[in-house]
């Protein structure tokens, strides 16, 4: 007999219960914030928790449960979590300058890869130290005081009006082109602004911080991921430091130093003229670094190119032997995959997986040996990695010629231990990296690390057949090999190439869009793609068919003409 299952309408119940990942079920009365739901469990995280998960989807602490609700913490070792942590860390920022210098201009302008934004300002002489030890004393009474960040809802019109009152004109530009008719502005300390994302609940939260001078600006130093409690130590970055200012500079003279100068541009009509330009600034830097590399012939034997993923490597690689070529040298690419160890011997991590992005994951003395010989002159049997095989095959027999210099292209190009003392004096190292310096405005940046993301989601899908959801997977572990491998060793380089262009993510915004929509609503890296949508919107699209076929964006999106380019061989 099929008894009829009874449904009847009954008032809501006073409590509400939430499902922690452990399999443990917390109750508690409707409306409660999430993060009082996540303090049961607080001392059990390896983090602070900044944020929550609910339901699938990403919110800040305060937000109220409401109904039955799967619940996760997000902490500052957390990718979302670094982001809101410093998101809020950098509001804070700007109302206790704002306090203390009212007249000057704060502008939040590139990251640091020990953890930090470099800083600089406008309207005012560099900070002496004492203003600096003022300004951290004022940032941290306002973390004492325990501070809430209101959030509100404004009609866009009304936040367009607050910013002309203010005298914010960047933020003016951006919001000109926002999609919807309403913007989320935050509150602190009777300060309004507009963050791109989430903040945490109050200043409380923001313990862990520091600033320090830095050739003339300024350092906001926060936490890594890797120590969520701890500011690690600062190393000197001059040369980084010099490629971020320099392209800086010149977005300013270009008069595009926000996306919505940028925006301005492309809605008048000047996308050719922006294109143009940015590429002749590429190609008047990769003429610079081949002209000294000739400068330096009768010494330089071979050229090392490292880099991050997605940092257009090599199509750097190609245009800069264009260059040579055209100076008359004859440049050489050896394969630094071909010196790959056998599969038995190659190391391990942690978790007892093949680690290919070792250094010893190359036969280091083999290498060694066969640079030597190729730079006297010699005659060297190559090595070919049968990759299906995993083992090293014979390949071509070389001798180069005098004019002839070896290009070698791979992550550890950078690293001293890729190559003996003793030929470190014939190498030109360069480092190639997407530095983005346009920022949506002059307190909401644009990560580079996002950038190449973008870019390499784009590529992934055109070359590989990966759908975004893969890409934003393996992104994780792209990001802590390049912390191992990469960014200890950039200022190794001789010369750094920034491989950002003006217009890039106006160029991919309707190539990821589409990718981005189709990771489902229910994965981990749908909050991801979330996130990224909401920062594409932002930009007006430019027409692809504008960039030329040797544009080093061409890597990302196709239709390069140096994609079957191959640097002769002796």
């Amino acid at each position: 007999m099929n008894m009829q299952t009874k449904i009847e309408s009954i008032e809501p119940r006073s409590q509400v219960e939430v499902h922690l990942p452990d399999g443990q079920v917390l109750s508690g009365p409707r409306g409660t914030v999430a993060g009082e739901f996540l303090k049961v469990a607080a001392d059990k995280r390896p983090a602070p928790v900044v944020a929550a998960i609910v339901n699938g989807e990403l919110h800040e602490l305060t937000l109220p449960i409401q109904m039955e609700s799967n619940l996760s913490a997000v902490t500052m070792a957390d990718a979302d979590g670094a982001r809101i942590y410093r998101r809020s860390l950098t509001f804070l920022l700007e109302v206790a300058f704002s306090a203390l210098f009212p007249d000057a201009r704060l502008l939040i302008d590139h990251s640091v890869a020990s953890g930090g934004y470099y800083c600089h300002i406008q309207g005012h002489p560099p900070l002496s130290q004492n203003e600096m030890d003022d300004l951290e004393k004022k940032m941290r009474s306002l973390v004492k005081a325990d501070l809430p960040f209101e959030r509100f809802l404004y009609p866009l019109n009304e936040a367009v009006a607050y910013f002309e009152k203010q005298n914010y004109p960047d933020k003016v530009r951006l919001l000109a082109y926002r999609h919807k008719d309403y913007v989320t502005l935050y509150k602190l300390a009777g300060h309004l602004d507009y963050h791109h994302g989430y903040m945490v609940p109050s200043t409380g939260y923001l313990a862990w911080f520091n600033l320090l001078n830095t050739n003339g600006g300024f350092t906001l130093r926060f936490p890594q991921r890797s120590a969520p409690t701890h500011l690690l130590p600062m190393p000197e970055y001059p040369k980084l430091l010099a490629t971020f200012r320099q392209y800086g500079e010149w977005l300013e003279r270009l008069g595009i130093d926000n996306v919505g100068a940028l925006n301005d541009a492309i809605s008048a009509g000047r996308t050719r003229e922006v294109i143009l330009v940015s590429e002749a600034l590429h190609e008047q830097n990769i003429a610079s670094i081949a002209g000294q590399i000739a400068d330096r012939s009768n010494q330089v034997r071979m050229i090392l190119i490292s880099g991050p993923s997605s940092s257009g490597k090599t199509t750097f690689s190609r245009r800069l032997a264009i260059q040579l070529l055209a100076l008359g040298f004859s440049p050489f690419a050896l394969e630094l995959d071909n010196y790959f160890v056998d599969r038995d011997k190659n190391p391990k991590d942690e978790n007892g997986q093949y680690d290919f992005e070792a250094l010893e994951a190359l036969n280091l003395g083999q290498l060694a040996e066969h640079l030597q010989l190729l730079v006297a002159g010699k005659t060297v049997q190559l090595p070919r990695y049968n990759f299906k095989e995993g083992r090293q095959e014979q390949g071509d027999l070389i001798q180069l010629r005098e004019d002839q210099i070896i290009i070698l292209e791979g992550i550890h190009g950078l690293n001293p231990r890729l190559i003996p003392a003793s030929l470190g004096k014939r190498a030109f190292r360069v480092y190639v990296s997407c530095l983005t310096q346009i920022n949506l405005d002059r307190h909401n940046r644009v990560s580079t690390t996002d950038t190449r993301l973008i870019r390499r989601i784009v590529r992934d899908a055109n070359e590989r057949g990966y759908s975004a959801a893969q890409t934003i997977q393996r992104w994780e572990s792209v990001g802590r090999g390049e912390g191992r491998n990469i960014f200890p060793y950039q200022e190794n380089a001789d010369v750094m190439f920034n491989s950002a262009l003006v217009y890039e993510l106006s160029a991919m915004v309707r190539l990821a869009e589409p990718l981005l929509r189709q990771v489902p609503f229910g994965k981990k890296e749908y909050i991801e793609a979330k996130r990224l949508l909401a920062f594409l919107e932002w930009f007006l699209p430019v027409d692809t068919e504008l960039i030329p076929d040797n544009s080093l964006i061409r890597e990302f999106i196709g239709g390069s003409i140096l994609k079957d380019f191959k640097i002769w061989k002796a």
